[in-house]
C-alpha cells in the first residue's frame, strides 16, 4: 500500500506543479492569469490569434478531456479544444471570473479523478495523460506570460 500511497502523492504533485503549486519552471499556469482583467485576457496579439481568455478555456478543456474516462457529466461550454471568446472592447469582468473559476474546478476534479483511479490500481492509471495535461499547463502558462508581456508593450490600456 505504501507504494501506491507514493505514487499517487507524485502524480498528484505532477498535476499541481504545471498549475497551482511553487516550481523551479516559473510560474504556473494559475500564477499567470493571476492579476488578469478581462481587458487584458480579452487582447489578441494579431487577427486570427488565441487571447489569454481563450488559452485559460482551452486549458479547463483538456483537464475535462483527460478525467472524462469516467462519466460523469459533460464540459461547462459546447463544443471541444477551443473556445471562441471575446475580444478587447467586448470583454466581461464576470465572464472572466467564471471561465476562470471553471479552470480551477475542472483542476480540482481532475486530481478527484486521479486520486479515485490510483486508488483503484495504480497500473491503470493513464500516466501519460496525467503528465501530458500538467505539461500542457506549463506550456500554456508561457504562452500567457509572453500575451502579457506584449500587451504591455503594445500600448493598449
Amino acid at each position: 500500500m505504501k507504494e501506491k500511497d507514493s505514487s499517487l502523492s507524485l502524480l498528484l504533485e505532477i498535476v499541481d506543479s504545471g498549475y497551482n503549486r511553487k516550481a523551479w519552471h516559473g510560474p504556473n499556469l494559475r500564477q499567470s492569469v493571476r492579476g488578469v482583467g478581462a481587458k487584458e485576457a480579452a487582447w489578441r496579439p494579431g487577427p486570427g490569434r488565441h487571447n489569454i481568455w481563450e488559452i485559460v478555456v482551452h486549458a479547463a478543456y483538456w483537464k475535462y478531456a483527460v478525467r472524462r474516462r469516467q462519466p460523469r457529466g459533460s464540459f461547462a461550454c459546447e463544443g471541444s479544444n477551443w473556445f471562441v471568446r471575446p475580444s478587447a472592447g467586448t470583454h466581461n469582468e464576470e465572464a472572466w471570473r467564471e471561465d476562470k473559476r471553471l479552470l480551477e474546478e475542472e483542476h480540482q476534479m481532475l486530481r478527484e479523478a486521479v486520486a479515485e483511479l490510483a486508488q483503484a490500481r495504480i497500473a491503470r492509471v493513464p500516466l501519460s495523460q496525467i503528465y501530458g495535461v500538467a505539461f500542457h499547463d506549463v506550456y500554456h502558462a508561457g504562452q500567457i506570460r509572453l500575451l502579457r508581456r506584449l500587451y504591455q508593450v503594445s500600448g493598449v490600456r
